[in-house]
Order: structure tokens, then C-alpha cells, then sequence
């Protein structure tokens, strides 16, 4: 089984929530949450920052913890085929953008970041991660948890 441990930023502002589209080299665009990837002795608290820096353009700083979801994708669920199955545990930060301008990232696979109104969300071919990270910035659950989101339909892993 592989794994990653990743730092998510939840973004939402004036009833809208700050997403990236991704644009793996293989598939279609998917619209996510900013972040990814903690570094080998990366704090995933200043994981989350770097991430949004890169993907968005934008600094941000970090309000509060809102939870961590783990969860196993299935080898044969996996977008590259003959991997095995993976387990990603993801850190999601409530953050608020404090400069800098949106952009694409450069030489990544972050197409571009739009403020999104919450409403359009259900709408958009996107990560499971977005809709656990609007959970738990709706719910604010003491645990830090929400029950899996099922993976299906517009919703991918």
C-alpha cells in the first residue's frame, strides 16, 4: 500500500470557497482544494501555506485546524492503473487569503483557482476532498471528523 500524508486549505469567503482545477497528465479536470503533499520534516501547517502559494498565487494564513480524513482508495479506484491500493491522510486548515493574485500554477498541473459560490459547488466534477473540507468547516465537529464521503457521480477520489 502506498501513502501520502497532505495539508488542505478551506478557503471560504463571502459565501464562496477557493478551488483549483487540476489537470492530471492523465484524465480530465477536477476541481480541488488547495494544497497537497507534506515534504519529508515538513510541518504540514506551513505545508498548507507553501501549497496554496504555489497552486493560487496567493499568501494565507492559517485560522484554525478544522479536522483529518483518511481514507484507503482501492488499487482498481486508483486514476493510474496498476498502482496499488493507496492511503491518503489529509490535514484540513480553515485559511483566509491575505494578498497576492490568483494565477495558475506554474509549471504544475493547477490550472487556475476561482472563488466559487458555494451553491455551484455540488455542480463541478470534483475531489471527495472538497466536500469533507466544506464539512468540516460547516460542522466544526469537536473530533475533527466526518463521516466518509462516498466517491461516485461528479464526486472522484
Amino acid at each position: 500500500m502506498s501513502f501520502r500524508l497532505a495539508a488542505y486549505a478551506v478557503c471560504i469567503e463571502d459565501g464562496r470557497v477557493l478551488l483549483a482545477c487540476h489537470v492530471p497528465k492523465r484524465g480530465g479536470p477536477n476541481w480541488t482544494l488547495p494544497g497537497g503533499r507534506v515534504e519529508h520534516g515538513e510541518d504540514p501547517y506551513d505545508a498548507v501555506i507553501r501549497e496554496v502559494a504555489e497552486e493560487t498565487g496567493c499568501d494565507a494564513v492559517v485560522e484554525r485546524l478544522l479536522g483529518v480524513d483518511s481514507r484507503i482508495i482501492p488499487a482498481a479506484e486508483r486514476a493510474v492503473p496498476g498502482g496499488p491500493e493507496h492511503q491518503n491522510v489529509g490535514i484540513f486548515y480553515q485559511v483566509r487569503i491575505t494578498g497576492g493574485q490568483l494565477r495558475p500554477e506554474p509549471n504544475g498541473e493547477v490550472a487556475e483557482s476561482v472563488w466559487t459560490p458555494l451553491p455551484d459547488v455540488a455542480g463541478l466534477r470534483r475531489s471527495s476532498l472538497v466536500d469533507i473540507g466544506l464539512a468540516l468547516a460547516q460542522a466544526l465537529p469537536a473530533t475533527g471528523h466526518v463521516p466518509p464521503v462516498p466517491v461516485g457521480g461528479l464526486i472522484q477520489h
